[in-house]
This record gives C-alpha cells, sequence and structure tokens, in this order.
C-alpha cells in the first residue's frame, strides 16, 4: 500500500469519479452520475476525496462541509466507493484514516457519514473504525 496516495479531485478528474460513481448508482445513466458530480464539486462546501493507487482512482468519498449546532465543524462524508475487486483488504481503512486527518487539518471537529440500513457489510466497517450510531436520517421525496 505504499503507493497509494490521498487527494482531492476536480472536475479534471470528473471520467474517474463517474466510472465509481455509477457503482453507487446503477439505476443511474452514466450522464446522470457526471452531472449530479459536476454540479456537487461546483459547491464551495463540497470536496471529492479521491484514491489512487499508481495512476488509477480507486476509492472516492463525497466531503461536504458544514457547521450543526451539536457537532461544530464537520466533514460529512457520502458517496463512499472502493473499487469492488479490491475492498476488504484495507484499502478503506487507510482511506479513512486519511479523510481523519484532511478534516483535523481543517478544524473540523467530527465526521458525520450515511449508510443504508441494508448495507451490513458498511456497518461493521464503521463501527470498527470508532463511529457509533447517533441518529436516524429521514428522507421525504417531495417532487
Amino acid at each position: 500500500m505504499e503507493n497509494l496516495k490521498f487527494k482531492l479531485l476536480n472536475l479534471r478528474d470528473i471520467n474517474s469519479i463517474v466510472e465509481l460513481g455509477i457503482i453507487l448508482s446503477p439505476e443511474l445513466s452514466l450522464v446522470e452520475v457526471k452531472e449530479s458530480f459536476t454540479q456537487m464539486l461546483n459547491f464551495d462546501s463540497y470536496r471529492c476525496f479521491g484514491l489512487i493507487e499508481g495512476s488509477q482512482v480507486i476509492g472516492i468519498s463525497s466531503g461536504w462541509i458544514t457547521h450543526k449546532l451539536y457537532s461544530g465543524r464537520q466533514v460529512e462524508v457520502d458517496n463512499v466507493i472502493i473499487n469492488p475487486s479490491i475492498q476488504s483488504k484495507g484499502y478503506g481503512k487507510f482511506f479513512f484514516q486519511k479523510i481523519e486527518e484532511w478534516a483535523i487539518n481543517n478544524e473540523c471537529k467530527t465526521i458525520e457519514l450515511n449508510t443504508y440500513i441494508t448495507n451490513s457489510r458498511s456497518h461493521k466497517f464503521y463501527f470498527n473504525l470508532g463511529y457509533s450510531i447517533i441518529a436516524y436520517h429521514f428522507q421525504k421525496k417531495i417532487d
């Protein structure tokens, strides 16, 4: 894992972002995934974290800088994916260590995330990294 790099991705990396992003939302077209990430990358509070091996993007995570009354300045991560062919080999742990270092260096007090109720593998992963469940996440579609 000595060839791994952590970096902030930007619009120049959009094709690599989309390659992994489509895995998260296979019900969307490539055009829709690209448009969604392009819109996110244009928000001042948005970061796209990348895990790079050699010249290949092997992991991505969205990061939203927010400030909440109960937690102060934080980064909220979502759209997390490590290339499925290399999952469960320590890459995700390394990636989250780097995200945490970034958060500390950017004066965040906490890292928050949502994961699907049915994604039990991710629950175990996040518990092992020291995360705890503090709330339920509700959504209402309005269109």
